[in-house]
């Protein structure tokens, strides 16, 4: 997208929920039911963003894929959120499971308040174990809204080879990349012997100081019943980075770790886009 320099100075600041929800492989109804619970929830307490896990409706390479994926934005799962989204005049982003044609994505969308579709991703850097489940992305783009301009990525988006996806959305003039994510470990791990979370902060940290932006990933809890990765948990830890490329805050770790996070995000005014701005920002 083309951005001018009056869009690029700074927006106001607005408050983000990032919804660490359960999520139960193949129960699409009983997901979407508790992402609105949350949504109604974070909107209440003052959210203009809300930011959902990835593969909210299915699961991560849970294989009901194949069979219960949906089309965006006229899937019932897509249809729920935008009128959640329209309800309380609020942004709404979460990952989804979907149906185009024979083929199946995990997508990310960024919904709205007037319910309006503004980003529809597709994940690019799936995990080899994804592939059988999963087409490859097609896109990339931001999108400039009043609170600022936001990107799109998904999880393992962050560790594409030099951190391209995120640097890209950040070259491409964005403010804040949201993430929608699905962080699980072995049943048996012990986060006081391996701490969760130090392979996203050394991802995000790096283009969030570069280029002065925010970055928030946001995980789901719950264990793992099918698929490659049968038996692990999502153990939330979610993530937000800030402009210093600091931690500023991070998601109570465990499988039952259901929470709404918040944090107030107030985006950096962007002189300029591409390479130049990034070593304007270093120098």
């Amino acid at each position: 997208m083309m951005h001018n320099y009056a869009a690029a100075h700074a927006s106001p600041a607005f408050r983000l929920a990032m919804v660490q929800m359960r999520v139960d492989g193949g129960c699409p109804e009983e997901n979407l039911a508790r992402a609105e619970a949350r949504i109604d929830e974070a909107a209440q307490a003052g959210a203009r963003v809300i930011l959902l896990p990835e593969a909210i409706t299915l699961g991560w390479t849970h294989p009901s894929a194949a069979t219960a994926a949906e089309g965006i934005p006229d899937g019932k799962s897509c249809e729920r959120l935008i009128a959640r989204a329209r309800r309380h005049g609020v942004y709404v982003c979460a990952g989804l499971i979907e149906k185009e044609g024979s083929r199946v994505f995990n997508a990310g969308v960024l919904i709205g308040p007037d319910g309006s579709l503004l980003l529809h991703y597709r994940k690019i850097n799936e995990l080899e174990i994804g592939h059988e489940y999963y087409s490859p992305g097609d896109r990339l783009r931001v999108v400039e809204t009043p609170v600022g301009t936001l990107g799109l990525m998904i999880c393992a988006d962050a560790f594409a080879p030099g951190q391209v996806i995120s640097r890209t959305l950040a070259m491409m003039g964005a403010h804040v990349i949201l993430s929608p994510c699905a962080w699980a470990v072995p049943a048996a791990h012990d986060n006081f012997r391996e701490p969760y979370g130090q392979l996203w902060r050394d991802n995000y940290g790096p283009v969030a100081r570069d280029f002065r932006i925010w970055i928030a990933g946001v995980s789901n809890v719950g264990t793992i019943d099918a698929g490659p990765w049968e038996g692990r948990k999502c153990i939330g830890c979610s993530l937000l980075v800030g402009p210093s490329g600091q931690q500023v805050l991070m998601g109570p770790y465990g499988d039952t770790a259901d929470t709404i996070l918040y944090a107030e995000i107030e985006p950096v005014p962007r002189l300029a886009q591409g390479d130049g701005w990034a070593k304007f920002a270093v120098g």
